[in-house]
């Protein structure tokens, strides 16, 4: 079995991070989203895993290489503009060969992995198996359609008039019948092959595609609040540990890990939160749910459920919270404008000043 990884896609919901980062790498709990996918996917017992790249290729080749450190065999797949999920399968088709595969799209978090998905679809085999969950607004998902008996009727990609609450979860498992498949479709009205439309197909063929109702966590971090959602998460898993320093007159309280070469004084830092590789926190307030990344530096300020990446200076500034800062990013209080009141009175006024 293979997988294929999509790590295109230009993520404008996380805008502007994503204008110079690629979202697949925005880190949670100092760790990028991808390589969670990436992770599940070895433990899965896959080795050959295609990645799926646009024009964040050269980034995400930098961060993931040859994928050995994951205990991966990596394949870069190019795909020229972000034309839908079955255009990636279809130009996918000489590295899947006639192997089954699992499609995981790499901006996906999902809690306890996939072994237990994959080692159920070797064992049974249908054409295809689609994960599901429940979600408020349907609206913004491909939507699935049970029968009376359980099983998929119809899938509708992104509908105006949703007949469900189940939303497909971006792990989607295949047998090869699927290549015949996404030749067979057309572009939708959005230009794009939709995977969808493809399964759908299948459906209609009397192919066999079953469904799996996702009861535990998972998240598209698509944007900043499922991004802060999955990073506190992740957070709550975390064992703490302080590879650092931290002087006498810090206060660690909870899961709290201090990664190596971070220092940290005159400070309080209630888990869980993550501090990273040679970050400072001088005279701050670290809160619950925060991510730190490496080279930062927080002095004087206060920060909770927030994410910091590399780089980045918080100096003097209450407080900042339910936050996504970026690289190398620099925040200071505004400058203290001198307050006055200019008057134009008239005779016998009689005018009341708040100090």
């Amino acid at each position: 079995m293979k997988a294929l990884v999509l790590s295109g896609g230009s993520g404008t919901r996380l805008r502007p991070i994503t204008h110079t980062s690629a979202k697949q790498l925005v880190p949670v709990a100092n760790k990028p989203v991808l390589f969670y996918g990436l992770e599940a996917i070895a433990e899965a017992g896959i080795t050959e895993v295609g990645v799926v790249v646009g024009d964040t290729a050269d980034e995400i080749r930098e961060a993931v290489q040859d994928g050995s450190r994951f205990g991966l065999n990596v394949t870069y797949i190019q795909q020229e503009a972000p034309l839908g999920l079955a255009h990636a399968v279809l130009i996918a088709r000489e590295f899947l060969g006639d192997d089954d595969f699992v499609m995981y799209l790499g901006d996906n978090f999902i809690v306890g992995g996939i072994t237990g998905l994959v080692n159920e679809f070797r064992e049974e085999r249908p054409h295809a198996r689609i994960l599901l969950t429940q979600v408020l607004d349907p609206r913004a998902f491909g939507v699935a359609e049970l029968d009376a008996d359980g099983r998929v009727a119809s899938l509708v990609e992104k509908p105006e008039h949703p007949k469900s609450d189940l939303a497909l979860v971006g792990v989607y498992l295949f047998a090869p019948a699927i290549h015949e498949a996404v030749r067979a479709i057309r572009p939708s009205g959005r230009g794009e092959l939709e995977i969808t439309h493809a399964i759908q197909w299948l459906i209609d063929q009397g192919r066999d595609v079953r469904s799996t109702t996702v009861s535990g966590y998972w998240k598209d971090t698509g944007n900043v609040t499922d991004m802060l959602e999955v990073n506190r998460s992740v957070l709550e898993t975390i064992e703490p540990s302080t590879a650092g320093t931290v002087d006498g007159s810090s206060e660690i309280i909870g899961r709290v890990r201090i990664e190596e070469g971070a220092r940290v004084s005159g400070s309080r830092i209630v888990g869980p939160a993550v501090i990273g590789a040679g970050a400072m926190i001088s005279g701050s307030y670290v809160g619950p749910f925060t991510s730190i990344s490496e080279g930062c530096r927080i002095e004087d300020s206060e920060v909770e459920y927030s994410i910091v990446l590399r780089d980045s200076t918080l100096t003097g500034v209450r407080r900042v919270e339910a936050s996504l800062i970026g690289r190398d990013v620099h925040v200071t209080p505004a400058p203290r404008n001198p307050s006055a009141h200019r008057l134009v009175l008239g005779d016998h006024s009689k005018v009341q000043i708040s100090s």
